[in-house]
């Protein structure tokens, strides 16, 4: 089982200053976590960080402990609610693995807190060093406890500290890291990704994380290759459009022919499903390629229930609308929006808006009813751009992953903490980076929540009803 665990910059940061006050002492605190698990994957999402008063805790250089009755209301907050208990501690003497004294700590600890929350899900032990790296180990369903595979912070900087290193000695890697710095190869082989959308934008955006060399790349799309989007779906042909063949077996069968160790898993459905939710909530990061509003918003919500950053990319084509000038392009533009969990979103940065998702469900449950608001003005007529030119969402596409490289190893010159979103006009010959907007106060109380019923609090998203 490969078990990992998210947290946000912000969330990190309260660790940091609360462990290390600097007196030389060791210091602790508890995470309460969300989960969700998917095939042989399961994802530990912070919820909340409580910090264990120094005044309380007996601290020494090299252990801590604490009375049994400052952590008794939160196991049974944990116990009410069905969340992971992680004990967080620090070694101000830097020691990078776990101590005899944890070892002992641990085997006491872990089994009383999976017998007190009963549910069957894991429970852990992390260790904060001063630089802020994060290791990590869990128990489960057997006595044994095994390292976490992965511990990943989201915020302008992407932090992931794997549990172990991959080899390096290839050609592939050491080509790859000189350019994007020391270990990316090594990492992005660890990683899963999910893309939402194998069209336009999303089947170039697969072929460079494959040649990155990701582990693993979640690929969601319900619709089959046609004849029209052959200009723009890579790897795709006439027999495939005449086949009716599906977007995401076609991408498969081209990943698996380039005979590299890329893990396609492929989901043949809508955003809108529980296969698809329960896909990428296991994902370390997730790309957005879709057109409508209500897609957007819910890879949103995948992003903050379990703290995954999230790149969402955006093309439109401006062009004269009448005249004998119809159909000119007058300019091409392109976004590509981070989100960092927990902190802006698409809807706080009117990217998207309730109103047009609530339109768009409403246009699929009942056209009729949708035809009428329209016609009563409740709602404006939608207006759904879908560029088909390969060679903008190609450099769309390409934005979006390097953005994503150079979060994971900067070598930007200006810090990540400023670059919110990166917009593009090729008409002008621009590339224009925007700071983070404010905190969306809508979707921030569900961080980290992890997997609910309904998932996402959506209605529609019910197994009950798929």
């Amino acid at each position: 089982m490969n078990v990992t665990l998210s947290m946000t910059i912000d969330q990190h940061e309260v660790l940091r200053h609360h462990l290390f006050p600097g007196d030389g002492l060791e210091a602790a605190a508890l995470l309460l976590c969300g989960g969700s698990g998917h095939g042989d994957r399961y994802r530990l999402s912070v919820r909340d960080v409580v910090l264990l008063d120094h005044d309380k805790c007996k601290r020494l250089d090299d252990r801590i402990s604490w009375p049994t009755d400052l952590i008794i209301p939160h196991l049974d907050h944990a116990e009410e609610l069905g969340l992971s208990v992680v004990k967080v501690h620090c070694h101000p003497g830097n020691f990078p693995q776990f101590s005899e004294v944890d070892d002992v700590g641990d085997r006491e600890l872990l089994p009383v807190v999976r017998s007190w929350v009963g549910a069957d899900i894991p429970h852990g032990s992390i260790v904060m060093q001063p630089c802020g790296r994060l290791f990590g180990r869990y128990l489960w369903q057997a006595d044994e406890m095994r390292s976490m595979d992965m511990i990943s912070v989201a915020g302008p900087d992407i932090r992931l500290f794997p549990a172990k290193a991959h080899n390096r000695n290839s050609p592939f890697a050491r080509s790859q890291d000189q350019a994007f710095g020391d270990g990316t190869t090594a990492t992005l082989a660890r990683l899963r990704a999910g893309i939402v959308g194998i069209s336009g934008t999303g089947s170039p955006l697969l072929e460079q994380l494959i040649r990155l060399g990701f582990g693993e790349i979640v690929i969601i799309d319900p619709d089959t290759v046609e004849e029209r989007n052959l200009n723009r779906i890579l790897n795709s042909s006439v027999a495939d459009a005449r086949a009716d063949r599906l977007k995401v077996d076609v991408a498969e069968a081209a990943a698996i022919a380039t005979e590299l160790p890329t893990k396609i898993i492929k989901v043949p459905s809508t955003l809108m499903s529980p296969a698809a939710i329960h896909s990428l909530s296991v994902c370390d990061v997730i790309f957005g390629c879709v057109d409508t509003h209500t897609g957007r918003f819910a890879m949103n919500l995948v992003s903050t229930y379990h703290i995954i950053p999230y790149f969402d990319v955006g093309v439109m084509l401006d062009a004269v609308g009448e005249g004998d000038a119809a159909g000119r392009i007058r300019d091409i533009f392109g976004t590509v929006h981070y989100i960092v969990p927990g902190r802006s979103s698409l809807i706080s940065r009117d990217v998207i808006s309730l109103r047009t998702v609530a339109q768009e469900g409403l246009a699929e449950a009942d056209p009729q009813a949708e035809e009428q608001q329209v016609r009563d003005k409740y709602f404006r007529g939608l207006n759904v751009s879908r560029p088909a030119v390969i060679s903008i969402n190609m450099f769309a596409a390409a934005l979006a992953v390097n953005d994503f490289l150079a979060r994971v190893h900067s070598y930007r010159q200006m810090p990540n903490s400023d670059v919110g979103s990166i917009e593009f006009s090729l008409g002008q010959l621009r590339l224009t980076a925007d700071e983070e907007q404010e905190d969306c106060a809508l979707l921030r109380p569900w961080l980290g929540h992890g997997r609910i019923s309904p998932l996402v609090g959506l209605p529609e998203l019910s197994e009950a009803r798929s």
